[in-house]
Parts: structure tokens; sequence; C-alpha cells
């Protein structure tokens, strides 16, 4: 489990595929701030972009450690297939605070970014998430975006899909990746874990 408050900027540096078909997935090699691995064991989950990964190996003096992706989640989430700034979560412990909301690091949807403006001291986010995940999302509500635990501002359904705001604070902008996207980028998406067992709960039977 994780929180959505994100621990540390990592890179991908390298990526190295695990077979020659398209059914193989690829080794990434991620390079994390200093001091940020010396917790850490192989084995150990990592949320890297919101997607929970397992550390395969590390090197905590260089910084460096590895994760095996599937093709599989290579084909659901966005950024974790070349080289590139990440945001990086380490799972929760039993004794941590909640900062953000109860995140699974379980990639739901991809999202693409829709507006990205300043607005104030501030920065609007505007992403449309595919029409079946638009139920789950409320005013007020909670979205993991590329593993960040954001508040949902507005929503509105479209045609295409539903659409919703958020509010990017300086710290959030200068903390995480997210100021590096742009209108058309793809986000990784997921849905509060609340309303996903909600929406289970109230389903119509047969």
């Amino acid at each position: 489990m994780f929180t959505g408050i994100i621990s540390g900027l990592g890179r991908i540096v390298d990526v190295q595929p695990l077979g020659a078909a398209d059914a193989h997935g690829k080794r990434l090699a991620i390079d994390a701030p200093a001091g940020y691995l010396d917790d850490v064991q192989p084995g150990d989950s990592i949320a890297i972009n919101g997607a929970c990964m397992t550390v395969t190996s590390f090197d905590a003096p260089a910084g460096r450690f590895t994760i095996d992706i599937s093709a599989e989640s290579l084909a659901r989430t966005a950024g974790l297939d070349a080289a590139g700034p990440v945001n990086l979560e380490k799972a929760l412990r039993a004794n941590d605070r909640l900062g953000g909301h109860l995140v699974s690091g379980h990639v739901d949807g991809l999202g693409t970014v829709q507006h990205f403006a300043p607005v104030g001291e501030s920065w609007e986010l505007r992403v449309l998430a595919g029409a079946e995940l638009g139920r789950f999302l409320a005013y007020k509500g909670s979205i993991t975006v590329n593993g960040v635990s954001l508040t949902v501002n507005r929503v509105t359904d479209r045609p295409e899909g539903c659409e919703f705001s958020i509010n990017l604070i300086p710290h959030t902008i200068e903390h995480t990746t997210l100021g590096t996207l742009e209108t058309g980028s793809k986000v990784n998406l997921e849905i509060d874990l609340i309303a996903r067992y909600v929406e289970r709960m109230l389903a119509p039977r047969g």
C-alpha cells in the first residue's frame, strides 16, 4: 500500500528488453536520490509513477536499483518504457502517516492532459479519463496521477470521456514530475480505493 505522497524523484537511466518477442517485458535501471535506498531490500515494493514494482537488485552507494516490468504492465502504463524522470514512493509502513489517501499502486487507466497552465501562484491541470473511470470521480474526491495523491476540483462528463480538474500548488510542482507535463501527455491514473468498493457494493447483481 501507498499514500500518493512522493518520497523522491528518480530517473530511468537504462531500459533493456527481457527477450526478443513482444510478450517479453523490460528491465529498468533507475537512479534514486542520495540515501533513498539505505533501507531498501531486494523484493521491496516501490511505486514508480504510481505503478507498484518490485526491486530486483540495488546498489545503495550508487543510488541505483532495477525492476522487471512485464509487457502487460508496459501496455497499461505511461512513462515506464523509456529514459526520463519518475516519481518514487516506497511502500507504506504500518506506523507511517497517511498523508494522502489509500493507494494500491495498481494503475486503473491512462489519462490525457487537456490543459496545463498557471493560475495565480498555482497550476491548473485538466485530464481526460476514459468514461469507465468517470463514475469513480467526484468533486473533492481523491485521484492519483502518476503516483501523486490529488484532490478533484471539478468533474465534467463529455462524449469522449470524463474530464477532471485539479490544482497543483508550487510544492507539488517542485517535488514531483508533474511540472513536466504538457498538453497531450499520457498519465497513469488510479481511482480512489474506497470508491472502487462502494461501486462494487452498489452495482446491480445478476
